[in-house]
């Protein structure tokens, strides 16, 4: 799927490029949509091709071995879509809020069979297990409320296009975080925050058409909390207990229409 999607952006972009190529070469073009510039309040939509990670900092006891991490995060490529709700600050600066939906899937993989070595540790001792295939991979859905408040700041309009630059807050509520659950990883679930806050940063290039604004743009999100929620006492250390520090960073193609 994560092919599909690739292609289909891919071929969108271009399409747009060539197409926005030859409407700014004709000698006698027009400048469209003057009038949505000085509009107080504007809004409209986008659509967006995302790819979502976990930063991980590791415990140094139970995450690594000689220098050798033993976890391992893969990213994955999905998509989402969301509103634009747009207030005209002055000529050169915009205050936007854009909530959307993410889908995202990422995959942990728990190499972590060494920390047998410390199962009569007197702090915490605990009963060796061989490790499936099932205990080792993490596949973790989440389907975020992403919604930023960014501030826009933007050059003048060179005919139809305009270039802008942004950056802001996210409050990202994560609907398949599994916090409230009693079972954790010693049953197949793994479990992080519901309630997440990020910082976004986003540049792009405004294009103006007879009837709609176009804007395709590449945004970054970074959170700014740790999402790990820890296993269950008991729990032997193979999972949780490796990981000090667990937060998503995200890069994402954005396509606006407004």
């Amino acid at each position: 799927m994560k092919k599909t999607l690739i292609k289909t952006f891919s071929l969108l972009f271009l399409g747009m490029f060539l197409f926005t190529q030859a409407q700014f070469r004709n000698r006698d073009r027009q400048d469209r949509r003057q009038e949505q510039d000085s509009y107080q309040y504007s809004y409209g939509f986008y659509l967006n091709l995302n790819q979502f990670d976990y930063k991980l900092v590791l415990d140094t006891k139970y995450g690594m071995e000689d220098k050798v991490n033993l976890v391992q995060t893969k990213p994955t490529y999905s998509f989402g879509a969301g509103l634009i709700g747009r207030m005209r600050l002055n000529d050169n600066f915009d205050l936007r809020i854009e909530p959307g939906l993410q889908f995202v899937e990422r995959e942990l993989t728990f190499n972590t069979q060494s920390n047998d070595q410390y199962a009569a540790d007197a702090s915490n001792p605990f009963t060796p297990k061989t490790l499936t295939e099932a205990d080792m991979v993490r596949r973790v859905k989440s389907t975020y409320v992403d919604i930023p408040i960014m501030l826009e700041i933007h050059a003048d309009r060179w005919y139809n296009s305009r270039p802008y630059a942004a950056a802001g807050l996210n409050y990202m509520v994560n609907l398949q975080s599994n916090s409230s659950s009693t079972d954790d990883n010693q049953q197949g679930i793994f479990r992080s925050t519901t309630h997440n806050f990020a910082w976004s940063a986003e540049a792009g290039i405004q294009f103006y058409f007879s009837r709609f604004k176009l804007t395709p743009a590449f945004r970054g999100t970074f959170a700014f909390n740790n999402e790990i929620v820890a296993d269950n006492a008991g729990t032997p250390p193979y999972w949780t207990a490796a990981i000090s520090t667990m937060q998503t960073r995200a890069f994402m193609f954005v396509l606006k229409f407004e």
